[in-house]
C-alpha cells in the first residue's frame, strides 16, 4: 500500500477491535471514507468475538480534519449535497447502534466532523495538543449533522461556543472540561498506554452488560435516525450556494 493511499484498516486482537483510518490531507473524510467507516463499525458491532472496539487515525498532526474540500466543490446539485452530508450521518448513527463500546485514541487535532467523531466515542482519550474547532459556519454550511453528538456531549452552551466562534480553536483542556475529552496525555506513549489499559479492562466486563449499559447511555437519541439525515439535507443545500463556494475555495487556497 502506497504511504499516501487513503485508507480505513480494521484489525482484531484479543477481543479488542481497532479502526484506523487516514487520509494524506489531514484525515479528511471524502465520500468512500465514510463509508467504509460506516461499515467498519456495523462489522466489528456484529462481531461476538469482540468486545471492545478502538478509533484511531494515522500521523501525527490531524485526529480528522472533516469534510473534503474536494468532493464539497464537486456537488452539483441538492442529491449529491445530501448524499455526501449522509455520509457522516451514517457514521455517527453507526457509532450509536454499535453495542460495543468505542473508546476513540485522539492525536491531534479534530475539526468539523473529526469532532463528531470524537463525539460519538463513548468514551475518548487525547493528547494535549488536540485542539478542536467546528469550521462550518466560517465556510457558510454549518455543523448541521455533527451538532446533536457534539452536543450531547458538550451541552448547548459548549456547542454554540464552538458553532458560533467558527474560527477559533479551542484547547484540549477546553474539550477535556467540557466532556468531549475523558482524559488528556503529554505523549504517544502515554496515550497508547491508556488506551491499552483501558480496553484490557473492559475485555474482561459482561459483554451484555456492557452492551445494556451503552445502550442506556444513548437513550433519547432514537430519533437520530432521522434527525440526522434531515441535518444533512440542510448541508446539502446550503453547500451549493454562492457564499459557501467561495469560502470553500479560499480555504483551499490557504
Amino acid at each position: 500500500m502506497s504511504p499516501d493511499q487513503p485508507y480505513v484498516r480494521v484489525e482484531r486482537n484479543a477481543d479488542i477491535g481497532t479502526i484506523e483510518f487516514f487520509h494524506p490531507q489531514s484525515n479528511s473524510m471524502p465520500s468512500a471514507q465514510l463509508q467504509r467507516l460506516a461499515e467498519a463499525f456495523d462489522e466489528l458491532g456484529a462481531d461476538p468475538s469482540v468486545r471492545v472496539v478502538v478509533l484511531r487515525s494515522a500521523g501525527d498532526r490531524a485526529f480528522c480534519g472533516g469534510a473534503s474540500f474536494d468532493e464539497l466543490t464537486a456537488i452539483a446539485d441538492e442529491v449529491q449535497g445530501l448524499a455526501f452530508f449522509s455520509g457522516f450521518a451514517r457514521v455517527i448513527l453507526a457509532m450509536r447502534r454499535c453495542p460495543k463500546f468505542v473508546v476513540a485514541a485522539v492525536q491531534g487535532r479534530c475539526v468539523g466532523g473529526g469532532v463528531g467523531l470524537a463525539a460519538s466515542a463513548d468514551y475518548c482519550l487525547a493528547l494535549q495538543t488536540a485542539s478542536v474547532k467546528l469550521s462550518e459556519l466560517a465556510v457558510g454550511i454549518g455543523p448541521f449533522v455533527v451538532g446533536p453528538a457534539v452536543e450531547r456531549k458538550v451541552g448547548v452552551s459548549g456547542f454554540s461556543e464552538l458553532a458560533i466562534d467558527a474560527a477559533s480553536w479551542r484547547d484540549a483542556e477546553w474539550a477535556r472540561n467540557r466532556g468531549l475529552f475523558n482524559a488528556l496525555f503529554s505523549t504517544r506513549d502515554e496515550l497508547e498506554a491508556e488506551v491499552t489499559r483501558l480496553t484490557r479492562t473492559l475485555n474482561q466486563s459482561n459483554p451484555e452488560a456492557m452492551s445494556a449499559l451503552k445502550k442506556a447511555l444513548w437513550f433519547g437519541t432514537e430519533h437520530w435516525e432521522t434527525l440526522l439525515y434531515e441535518r444533512a439535507a440542510i448541508s446539502g443545500r446550503l453547500v451549493l450556494s454562492d457564499f459557501t463556494r467561495q469560502a470553500i475555495a479560499r480555504f483551499k487556497a490557504l
